[in-house]
């Protein structure tokens, strides 16, 4: 199985890819491809998407049963020990919570609603 996200691509990319895959929404296209099929229809978007955004994910023989490959994405796959996982990438400042009690949980424990 085969799923190939595109996102800000050219029209004709998308009618390209539907000689092969099925689009069940605007940008998602899923089907049944062999690996060198894969491979071409791969090179092709990486070709024609330019600016535009892709992402693919197919099955593979590893222990997560599928693997990926990215074009132009924010976020970077990364193998970590065997594992492929998406990296986001740092969002600027830290994000400050606050400590303590909830104001919830202070109206529990002093018995006021």
């Amino acid at each position: 199985m085969t799923v190939i996200v595109v996102t800000a691509c050219p029209v004709g990319l998308r009618g390209h890819l539907t000689r092969w895959l099925m689009e069940i929404s605007p940008g998602v296209l899923v089907g049944e491809i062999t690996a060198r099929v894969r491979s071409l229809v791969w090179t092709r978007v990486t070709e024609m998407a330019k600016t535009g955004r892709a992402i693919m994910v197919f099955s593979a023989d590893n222990e997560q049963g599928l693997d990926f490959a990215v074009h132009n994405h924010d976020w970077t796959p990364v193998d970590h020990e065997g594992l492929h996982l998406m990296l986001r990438p740092d969002g600027g400042a830290p994000v400050v919570r606050k400590t303590g009690w909830s104001d919830a949980a202070k109206r529990r424990r002093y018995g006021r609603s």
